[in-house]
């Protein structure tokens, strides 16, 4: 569903028709450009990005509907989710760790996304970007249980330990929402698992480095 050029970073084959944007998902390689990015605090707080300089506000989502301006997320492991209405050409890029995937912070950006700029959901597509997978992540019963069963799994320990799908449980809050499943798109690539391409704070928390995910609106 997505694919890397020479600057080695991915971009979503199903927003390659919408012409009016350029959008990107950062690896070691090389990143996309994002004119304003929050100070993220794990949070379900959307900000819109209309007129705002770079981290000048706290949050984890950024919504515009501005012309020319990037608009981007950080993340070394979390899910970064980049939204546009193919309707009224509103962009959002989302930072969902597990946190903020419990908050439901995806279906709060939509929800911003309607009362700022006149989106419905049925109008979005979204891409989901490389993060850790559930291959990799094993959370305590605390975590897991704040989570709907299709995206937990028991990892078969004697330390009682879940399995942790944040991919999917982003996905079904989207489709929750109302955002049609053939309009999402998931890399399905773990930052944890491929060590050359991505950082990861799970496999190098003293330093793991940070990725970005951007989404800009050019016409």
């Amino acid at each position: 569903m997505c694919s890397s050029d020479l600057d080695g970073i991915y971009r979503c084959e199903g927003f390659q028709e919408f012409v009016w944007q350029k959008h990107g998902f950062g690896t070691r390689e090389g990143n996309p450009g994002a004119d304003v990015t929050l100070r993220q605090i794990h949070s379900d707080r959307i900000v819109n990005a209309n007129g705002l300089g770079n981290r000048e506000r706290e949050g984890d989502a950024l919504v515009t509907d501005e012309i020319g301006r990037s608009i981007g997320v950080r993340t070394a492991d979390c899910v970064p989710i980049l939204l546009l209405d193919a309707r009224n050409r509103a962009i959002a890029a989302v930072h969902a760790g597990w946190r903020g995937t419990a908050a439901r912070v995806v279906m709060r950006a939509i929800e911003r996304m309607r009362s700022d700029f006149g989106t419905n959901a049925s109008d979005i597509y979204a891409a989901v970007g490389p993060c850790i997978r559930g291959c990799c992540y094993e959370v305590g019963h605390e975590v897991a249980e704040q989570f709907e069963a299709g995206s937990v799994q028991t990892a078969g320990s004697a330390s009682g330990k879940h399995r942790l799908n944040l991919a999917q449980a982003n996905r079904q809050q989207m489709e929750t929402a109302g955002i049609d499943p053939s309009r999402i798109f998931d890399c399905g690539l773990c930052t944890t698992c491929q060590t050359a391409q991505f950082f990861s704070y799970r496999r190098e928390p003293e330093n793991p480095g940070r990725m970005v995910a951007s989404i800009s609106r050019l016409a």
